[in-house]
């Protein structure tokens, strides 16, 4: 562990027999706990993608972290297996979008620029008649936003955004406050959480590394473009635990500081953060329930209130007492 990241509990060495450090999986185990960005085309729905990363992979469950309508393109990560367990905690991360939106009628430049600074910040938003969620009045934040380019009734922007936000809503709500009225033309979303659009690989390219694999028995392009789930979680602070600690996570206990090893300085009372094995392997996600400061004087006690458990039960032997 690198000292100026992680104040140290206690120093331990994993025991070889148990688990696996996520870049030495077996390339079944690899697909099954790992995750793959897709730059979605113009056409299928989000569902229609992750059906055939599914067909294309032969595995038996996949899931999206936000669901992208047919006619709009980009940054989409598909989980495999074992992974869709973090699908809900990518779709809460921020999004980031290029958009060009197309004015009803002629707006001068200033005019356009003041309106958008207006609208960053917090805004209510209620969800367009199409969508799939319940039709209520929600207060949702832009981060930035940022007129890239504007050429007659057409304006290219990008807006970086809360998870949950309608662009398609936000251009409508853009017109009619320019009293011109708008609608949006085309949408690319390009980064989902941590993950950009060099990221991202075609459909093309996964069916051809998974041929290259499964009829030549070659793995590299495969492991190129499918990433340990792992990475998903690499910005969030991290508690790296004891193997004795392990199995009794993985059937839901809430970490005690008996069972830590080193704590990310940065964790905070509050913050979602990130189990891991001494390996490196990602055990569940949970809510710390101190700084990593009040962690180190802690001589007994909870540290973490899990929230998702990721690892299968089983993985590391079953040692940890519940007196602890």
């Amino acid at each position: 562990m690198r000292a100026d990241r992680f104040i140290v509990i206690e120093e331990v060495e994993s025991d070889e027999r148990y688990g696996c450090h996520p870049s030495k999986r077996s390339i079944e185990e690899h697909i099954k706990k790992g995750f793959v960005c897709i730059d979605k085309p113009m056409g299928p729905t989000s569902h229609e993608v992750v059906v055939w990363v599914r067909r294309i992979l032969g595995v038996q469950k996949t899931g999206h972290a936000g669901t992208l309508d047919p006619r709009v393109t980009g940054v989409l990560p598909v989980f495999i297996e074992t992974a869709t367990k973090l699908v809900k905690f990518l779709q809460e991360s921020g999004k980031e979008y290029v958009c060009l939106m197309r004015l009803h009628s002629d707006v001068a430049e200033g005019k356009i620029n003041e309106v958008f600074r207006m609208f960053t910040g917090k805004i209510f938003q209620k969800p367009p008649l199409k969508s799939a969620v319940k039709k209520q009045l929600r207060v949702r934040e832009i981060y930035s936003m940022e007129v890239i380019e504007i050429y007659g009734r057409d304006v290219l922007f990008k807006v970086s955004t809360e998870s949950g936000t309608y662009i398609r809503k936000l251009c409508k709500d853009l017109g009619e406050v320019l009293g011109v009225g708008a609608h949006m033309q085309e949408l690319r979303r390009t980064r989902t959480g941590i993950f950009k659009e060099e990221d991202c690989y075609t459909l093309q390219d996964l069916l051809d590394a998974t041929i290259f694999w499964k009829e030549d028995g070659e793995e590299k392009y495969l492991r190129e473009i499918i990433k340990p789930m792992e990475t998903a979680v690499a910005e969030i602070p991290k508690i790296v635990i004891k193997d004795t600690a392990v199995d009794a996570i993985c059937h839901g206990a809430n970490l005690s500081i008996k069972g830590v090893a080193y704590i990310e300085k940065t964790v905070k009372e509050g913050d979602k953060v990130a189990i891991l094995t001494a390996k490196g392997e990602l055990v569940a996600l949970g809510k710390a329930l101190m700084t990593a400061e009040d962690m180190v004087e802690l001589k007994k006690g909870f540290v973490v209130d899990l929230e998702r458990v990721v690892m299968d039960r089983g993985v590391y032997p079953s040692v940890w007492k519940s007196s602890q």
